[in-house]
């Protein structure tokens, strides 16, 4: 028996739909952004409809350069792309202590060698889209959501399932979670497109320093059994 694929990016634009015919203003939206090539397809899409604040909340960016050069890169696309000139963008301080408290190596050290989309990769998911969910209720935001799901190597299925978990664990019910897959309708090409466009660093690693190593060492081991090329 066939399981139902549920089509997130049709379920965004269903509920900007709904927006349109309901609001008569644009509602807040809490955007967590992990860096600015992926950012750069949300936002297009969402601006015309929403009052967009950043929340670049990413602990797990490592080291301490890399995150500072993905901050940049997310503070250039807003300053130099003309319909973002509205944008408002919030950093929380910078503690690669909440990631490493998250994943729990302690008590599952293999997730120390785990490559992208992992157990680790999961409970990262779970710590920023928390905290977004969390800051979006404080401050009563009328939507929150997530660039996340433009990456062809993240789950949007998984994704979306946990933002809707978390929603439903929020104490403020007037914050509603936008579901989305934005690397649908050619997004992540759109992002690269962008990302050229206006001179953007573009990561060649997710931010994990475990996920960075896990991929070095598998590349090597290609390199090693001569598949490098295959």
């Amino acid at each position: 028996m066939s399981v139902l694929k549920i089509d997130y990016n049709r379920m965004m634009e269903d509920e900007i739909e709904n927006i349109l015919n309901h609001f008569d203003r644009k509602p807040t939206l809490l955007l967590h952004s992990c860096c600015g090539p992926c950012s750069t397809t949300c936002l297009e899409r969402l601006i015309e409809f929403f009052d967009i604040t950043i929340y670049f909340y990413n602990p797990n960016i490592q080291p301490k350069e890399e995150f500072e050069l993905r901050l940049q890169s997310q503070k250039r696309f807003l300053s130099k792309c003309d319909k973002m000139s509205n944008v408002k963008l919030i950093v929380p301080d910078y503690n690669t202590n909440e990631f490493l408290e998250s994943i729990d190596l302690q008590n599952f050290p293999e997730r120390k060698f785990e490559k992208e989309c992992g157990t680790r990769c999961s409970q990262c998911y779970k710590l920023r889209l928390s905290a977004t969910a969390n800051f979006a209720c404080k401050n009563n935001f009328d939507y929150w959501t997530t660039t996340l799901t433009v990456s062809p190597h993240k789950d949007a299925k998984l994704i979306n399932e946990l933002s809707n978990e978390i929603s439903k664990k929020m104490f403020n019910d007037n914050v509603k979670y936008l579901p989305s897959d934005f690397k649908k309708k050619n997004g992540y090409q759109r992002s690269i497109q962008l990302s050229k466009e206006y001179e953007l660093y573009r990561q060649n690693y997710c931010g994990c320093i475990f996920g960075k190593i896990a991929d070095e060492n598998f590349i090597k081991s290609k390199e090693v059994n001569n598949y490098g090329n295959s």
